[in-house]
C-alpha cells in the first residue's frame, strides 16, 4: 500500500483530525541512513508528526522540526513540506536498545529528555516563525502534543508508532493528529479521550492493515468524520549536484584554489538523503571562474 495521508473534520466541524500510513517513507529514510531500530523509530515518528503537520500549510511552505534531547541518536532533523514531501537524518543513526517495560522500541533513551523540540515554519515570507518547547518525555508523539498546546495555542493529541523488523527494514509507521477547534463541546471532548486511552498502538494498526481512513473511524467513529482531503506522502530529497555546486562557489576563490591543490577533486553528501556528489578538477575551476572573491 502507498504510503498517504487523509485530513478530516469531525462532530460538525468542531474537531480537526488527521491520519497518515507513513511506512514507506520511514523505509526510505532507513534505507538511506542504515539506521538500527531504536534510532529508526525516533526518526520515523519524527518524520510521521513533521509531515501531518506540515500538510496544514499551502503552496511552497515548509516546516524543519529539530529535536536534539542529549540522548545518544543526537539531533533528529526533519523538513516537510505542504505536498507530502518529508527528508529527514538523525546525527547517530547506529543506536539501539532492548525494548521498555511496555514492550516497545526504547525511543526515549535514544532521544533522550534533557532538551528541546523547535519547528521553523518557512511562509514565504521574509521573517520566518520560531517555536520552541522542552521535551517531556522523549517518546515524541508526547512532545509534538505539547508543542501543538504549547507554542501554537491548539489542543491536540499526536500519536506516531513505527514498527522494525528483525533484519532492521521498517515493518509498519503512521500516525494521528486529533485538533479540538473553540466550539468543541466537552461531551465530545471526553468522547474523543476514552477512544484514545482505548486505541490499540498506531503502529500495531498499520501492520494490521488498517488504513488512515480506518484510524479515524477508530479514534471517533465513522458516522463523525468528513473526509475533506487525501494525498500522497514521500521520502523526498531536494538536493542536487547543482545545489552543491552553488555552494562551492559560495566558500570564494581562495577556498575553491585550495580543494584543487590539495585534493584535485572535491566530494559532497547530503546530510538528508545520503546521496554523494563528486567534482572533478576541471568541474573545481569552472566553479572557481564563478566565484566573486
Amino acid at each position: 500500500m502507498n504510503d498517504y495521508l487523509i485530513k478530516a473534520l469531525a462532530f460538525d466541524g468542531n474537531v480537526r483530525a488527521y491520519a497518515i500510513s507513513s511506512t514507506e517513507m520511514v523505509a526510505e529514510a532507513q534505507r538511506r541512513h542504515t539506521t538500527w531500530p531504536t534510532a529508526s523509530a525516533a526518526m520515523g515518528r519524527a518524520m510521521t508528526a513533521s509531515t501531518m503537520m506540515a500538510s496544514s500549510l499551502k503552496g511552497q511552505e515548509k516546516i524543519t522540526v529539530k529535536i536534539e534531547g542529549g540522548g545518544p541518536v543526537g539531533a533528529i532533523i526533519v523538513d516537510a513540506d505542504a505536498e507530502g514531501h518529508t527528508r529527514a537524518y538523525v546525527s547517530n543513526p547506529h543506536v539501539h536498545f532492548d525494548l521498555n517495560e511496555q514492550g516497545k522500541l526504547d525511543v526515549a533513551s535514544a532521544v533522550g529528555r534533557d532538551g528541546f523540540l523547535s519547528v521553523v515554519k518557512d511562509i514565504g515570507m521574509r521573517d520566518k516563525f520560531t517555536g520552541q518547547v522542552p521535551l517531556v518525555s522523549g517518546e515524541l508523539g508526547e512532545d509534538f502534543t505539547y508543542y501543538l498546546v504549547t507554542s501554537e495555542q491548539v489542543p491536540s493529541s499526536v500519536g506516531v508508532g513505527v514498527l522494525v523488523n528483525p533484519d532492521n527494514t521498517i515493518l509498519a509507521a503512521g500516525g494521528f493528529m486529533i485538533q479540538l477547534l473553540p466550539d468543541a463541546a466537552e461531551e465530545t471532548i471526553k468522547f474523543i479521550e476514552k477512544r484514545i486511552q482505548n486505541i490499540p498502538p498506531i503502529s500495531k494498526l498499520i501492520e494490521q492493515g488498517y488504513s488512515p481512513e480506518e484510524i479515524l473511524a477508530e479514534l471517533l467513529g465513522e458516522e463523525n468524520i468528513k473526509i475533506l482531503d487525501k494525498m500522497p506522502v514521500s521520502f523526498e530529497c531536494s538536493c542536487s549536484k547543482d545545489r552543491f555546486a552553488n555552494g562551492i562557489i559560495g566558500l570564494g576563490k581562495e577556498e575553491v584554489h585550495k580543494m584543487i591543490e590539495e585534493d584535485g577533486e572535491a566530494e559532497t553528501v547530503c546530510h538528508f538523503c545520503n546521496a554523494h556528489y563528486h567534482f572533478s578538477k576541471k568541474e573545481l575551476t569552472e566553479l572557481a571562474s564563478q566565484t566573486k572573491v
